[in-house]
């Protein structure tokens, strides 16, 4: 049968089952212990592969498995295309072009050089393996920056680079391995080149013709909207396909651009099709980190020699550097962002997958060092995945490139609540911001020196001028309650459902005028009403941050305080975590609890300290 194992491996279903489990697993592990998920997706496919022996996709996949790899990275890279919306680039559009104009071919004579003089590959191997390394790995950069949450600029210009990219780094590799051809066989230049150029334009035309197509379709209602995704993936694999047929490796432009055009289509579905994808792409890299790195073959590293390790340094304190720096000289890019940029450079599944492709292509072109391609590939994508994983988020700390030091809280909706709520938290020094849609309603908030946005959260606007990143709670808390529900259902994906609020919705005594309760954000406050809010605040009601620890406990707390509502807490470097109750509330060094606290009750703390202006309590 099908699922039987094969000399004593798993079984097919098995070891789906297996690479499925370990790589969704190391993702949440990554989340919870705030490390990087490439690293732990690394470590897990090793030991269940080459150390434990438990795992080998070769045996137990089968033949299917590379193919299977070459098909997740071309839908990974398209999810990549999805992203790149020319608006975005706004203040990262120069040193975009810069990177890819200037940056790709200088990085593949620079690391052709490395790999020739620091690794002592020939010329044919190096010049074939310097294409590759232009790519910097969008299956590794996302991750990264999503943990280390970089200002807008420095993100923007990682994320593109990576994923224009990566096609640009296969075809440079084509075009090394089609001289090499040229070299140790019969085949004349002008054939060659051709073959080519033929390539070339045909995966720039299948791609923008498939993003045309779509976009077309679902703009004009000739797909079903429970269709559009299975549609678009079946065109994605056929675009890949049909380009690989013409020229090896050049599916991965095709589908790329293919992307592109879809996201710049304007599509009225966009966002829930981009969403799909980024939850398939979230399986997929799992899946394909666990995969390369259980089907390891060990022995073949024993073929490194200290040159390999040269050559890493090599790479990380020089090539990288003097690429990103040489392309973004005269750019108006600030001397920190460039210098984050230039240190940071993963490798990631596509450089792994494709170098396996070319080390084949160049033994059987009787190059006999391209063997050393596949190993060389696995450190370099271990090393430089570990280096920056680990060095990222506290390198923008120190070069000050972070969107912010502390995550801050977005309100939507200017009333007299919501500003009472942001001078507290910004006199905490969290960063809040103000967004609403009509000026008058700003007006209080702008007076007290609270940041707004005059707009819709929702608009195109706020997403080209607001760092998000900058923000970790959002808290709907309009007059009205459908658009609350619509703002925290919105932003929901981007943020967590657990740190998106609305205030409670307004009962209406005809079920028809009722919103379904599983719809929308958590209520900020038990049954808290936009109305009952902003009563509080016009009786006296405040908000306080007070200290909680040893001396003063929360049963103090609350015994000082027995009718204040609790809202959350910060833990000791300030960031602000919601609570439902006191037993959610940590004892530790440096906690301080906010609440809304009625007039009379400020408590013992507050009066023994003296207090503090802007009700936060020493």
């Amino acid at each position: 049968m099908a699922t039987e194992s094969v000399s004593g491996g798993l079984d097919p279903i098995s070891a789906v089952a297996l690479v499925g489990v370990l790589g969704v697993g190391a993702q949440w592990l990554a989340w919870r212990l705030r490390m990087p998920a490439i690293v732990l997706m690394l470590v897990a496919g090793v030991i269940v592969g080459p150390v434990l022996g438990i795992f080998d996709p070769a045996r137990d996949i089968g033949p299917f498995y590379k193919p299977m790899i070459s098909i997740a990275v071309a839908i990974i890279l398209f999810e990549g295309g999805l992203t790149l919306n020319f608006h975005s680039l706004r203040d990262a559009a120069t040193g975009v072009k810069r990177l890819v104009y200037v940056g790709a071919p200088l990085g593949w004579l620079l690391s052709t050089l490395a790999l020739h003089y620091a690794a002592g590959l020939s010329w044919e191997t190096s010049a074939v393996f310097g294409g590759l390394m232009i790519v910097t790995g969008p299956t590794v950069i996302a991750p990264l920056l999503r943990t280390a949450r970089l200002s807008k600029r420095p993100s923007a210009l990682l994320q593109w680079e990576a994923i224009v990219n990566d096609p640009f780094g296969a075809l440079a590799a084509v075009l090394a391995m089609q001289v090499v051809y040229v070299v140790h066989t019969s085949e004349g230049v002008a054939a060659a080149a051709t073959h080519l150029v033929i390539g070339i334009i045909a995966a720039l035309v299948l791609g923008i013709a498939a993003g045309a197509l779509v976009a077309w379709a679902f703009s004009r209602g000739k797909v079903p909207e429970y269709m559009k995704v299975p549609v678009l993936f079946v065109l994605v694999l056929g675009c890949f396909a049909i380009s690989n047929k013409i020229l090896h490796e050049s599916g991965l432009l095709a589908v790329t651009v293919m992307g592109m055009v879809i996201a710049n289509a304007d599509l009225p579905s966009f966002a829930e099709l981009r969403r799909f994808k980024e939850h398939a792409t979230l399986l997929l890299v799992s899946g394909v980190f666990i995969l390369l790195a259980a089907g390891l073959d060990v022995s073949a590293l024993g073929n490194l020699s200290w040159r390999a390790a040269f050559f890493i340094i090599v790479v990380v304190l020089l090539v990288r550097p003097l690429t990103v720096l040489l392309s973004l000289m005269g750019t108006d890019i600030p001397k920190n962002e460039k210098i984050l940029v230039a240190t940071t450079g993963p490798r990631g599944v596509v450089l792994i997958s494709v170098a396996g492709l070319f080390a084949s292509a160049l033994m059987d072109a009787g190059v006999e060092d391209g063997n050393l391609l596949n190993p060389l590939a696995f450190v370099l994508v271990a090393a430089t995945v570990v280096i920056h994983g680990f060095t990222l988020a506290p390198v923008a700390r120190y070069l000050g490139v972070t969107a912010a030091r502390r995550p801050g809280v977005i309100l939507v909706g200017g009333s007299d609540w919501t500003t009472s709520l942001a001078e507290t938290l910004k006199k905490a020094e969290i960063p809040v911001l103000i967004a609403d849609d009509n000026r008058a309603h700003l007006r209080k908030a702008r007076d007290a020196g609270i940041e707004t946005f005059y707009g819709d959260i929702l608009s195109e606007e706020a997403e080209l001028t607001l760092d998000m990143n900058a923000y970790k709670i959002v808290v709907a808390a309009t007059d009205n309650d459908a658009y609350n529900t619509l703002v925290a259902g919105e932003m929901a994906p981007e943020f967590g459902r657990e740190h998106v609020f609305q205030v409670a919705r307004d009962v209406s005594d005809t079920r028809r005028k009722n919103l379904p309760p599983t719809i929308g954000g958590q209520e900020v406050m038990p049954d808290a009403t936009y109305s009952k809010l902003n009563k509080l605040i016009w009786k006296g009601w405040t908000f306080r941050i007070t200290n909680i620890g040893e001396e003063y406990t929360m049963e103090a707390w609350r015994q000082d305080r027995p009718d204040a509502v609790l809202m959350g807490y910060l833990d000791e470097d300030g960031e602000i975590h919601p609570v439902e109750d006191d037993d959610g509330v940590p004892s530790g060094k440096g906690t301080r609890v906010l609440a809304m606290v009625p007039e009379g009750q400020g408590g013992r703390n507050g009066a023994k300290n003296g207090g503090q202006p802007g009700n936060v309590d020493a």
